[in-house]
């Protein structure tokens, strides 16, 4: 997001006990939940603090509120205006309802229709335009000059980086025993919030950064000095797909965080999937990316280790799409192409062989056509469920061992 008028100042630790006393009513402590399987990856103690389950389904009530609640009586009587393709635009709207405040919020046409529709539950008045988030900022902007409204930065002010700090003296009384905090990054906002907290209790705690390598401005901005922006490439992460840091957040990351980290679209798709399956929280991807990094970096960080899951507002049909995806990385599904004899038995033998093998076939695609086959030969796609990367690496062995040729890919 473009740089946009902002309120100067550093936060402090009181801004935060401030924002926390303001909050206090209005959001849930959400629980923080031991992960058997993360600290037998880290040796370690590991916590995961379910923000999924805040109201909003994210941290972004959190600020939100902070900032539209300490406008003052006239400035809230114009109205806010906010730009978001999801959980800020959730946050703000059910912020200002609370506060008896209009709001606006311009959402990119493509964005998820639950989101849209969580939007206007909570109140607000939702305009879809462009297509994608720059889009709808740059909106967003024109719209709060012309009526006057206020417009809520989703992560580059004061009120919004006390506000999500909260969350840090909540993970504070509830594990107070913590070394690192691992917190998903995408403008700053929350990890700087946490790091601000976390300073003011016990200066020796870690805070970790994470991002995807596929938008990551963070680490290269931190060894420059100074925020740049870097061209973003399509990520499943596309609550922390943001190019540039925020000014306000960066300043006090680059003085108080212990460093930012990036992961793999395959480590988000496999943290999202231990989420589900073994800690039973439903999160977005972004909202997993503390638990990728984990995988990814397991001996990196200091036990004992909270990671914060940040949002759990996930479109049902992209759940579907990044649950297979996961599995496939995971080792649970394994495709493959086969070339067999084109004669009545030999796909029955290949299923057969499989069924022995453990495998439950999932789909089965022929290919008779292909120039490169000879004309007594036919190509077999065949996709199956495993048990995981070893009975993967059985299968393909027993089937190469049989006479088998098999591709990849």
């Amino acid at each position: 997001m473009p740089p946009v008028a902002t309120t100067p100042g550093a936060v402090s630790s009181d801004d935060v006990a401030a924002a926390r006393k303001l909050l206090r009513d209005v959001i849930s402590d959400t629980p923080v939940l031991h992960s058997r399987v993360l600290s037998e990856i880290v040796a370690g103690p590991v916590y995961l603090k379910a923000e999924n389950l805040q109201r909003t389904g994210s941290f972004k009530v959190r600020g939100a509120y902070n900032r539209i609640a300490r406008l003052t009586d006239g400035e809230r009587a114009r109205g806010v205006v906010a730009a978001s393709a999801g959980n800020h635009a959730q946050g703000v709207a059910f912020a200002a309802g609370l506060l008896g405040c209009t709001a606006t919020v311009v959402m990119p046409q493509g964005a998820p229709l639950p989101k849209v529709q969580a939007t206007r539950g909570y109140g607000a008045q939702v305009i879809l335009h462009g297509h994608n988030v720059e889009d709808a900022l740059r909106e967003a902007l024109a719209l709060a000059e012309r009526t006057g409204a206020v417009f809520i930065h989703p992560y580059d002010h004061p009120d919004i980086v006390a506000g999500q700090g909260t969350l840090g003296f909540e993970v504070f009384e509830q594990c107070p025993q913590v070394r690192t905090v691992v917190i998903p990054v995408g403008g700053g906002g929350l990890a700087a919030g946490v790091a601000v907290a976390m300073t003011g209790l016990d200066p020796d705690i870690r805070v970790v950064g994470v991002q995807a390598e596929a938008v990551a401005p963070y680490p290269g901005s931190l060894a420059a000095g100074h925020p740049v922006s870097v061209t973003s490439t399509p990520t499943m992460a596309d609550g922390i797909a943001v190019s540039q840091p925020g000014g306000i957040p960066f300043a006090i990351l680059a003085a108080l965080a212990e460093r930012v980290v990036t992961v793999s679209e395959e480590s988000l798709s496999r943290g999202l999937l231990l989420c589900l399956e073994r800690a039973k929280q439903v999160v977005e991807p972004a909202g997993a990316a503390g638990v990728a990094a984990v995988l990814e970096h397991a001996r990196d960080f200091t036990p004992p280790v909270v990671v914060v899951l940040s949002g759990g507002n996930i479109d049902p049909l992209l759940l579907v799409k990044l649950l297979r995806h996961g599995l496939t990385s995971a080792g649970r599904y394994l495709a493959f192409r086969c070339r067999v004899p084109d004669r009545p038995g030999s796909l029955a033998k290949l299923l057969a062989d499989l069924a022995d093998l453990g495998t439950n076939v999932l789909e089965v695609g022929h290919e008779r056509l292909a120039p490169r086959l000879h004309v007594n030969e036919v190509e077999v796609v065949v996709q199956v469920e495993t048990r995981g990367p070893e009975h993967c690496g059985e299968v393909i062995g027993a089937l190469r061992a049989a006479g088998y040729t098999l591709a990849f890919g």
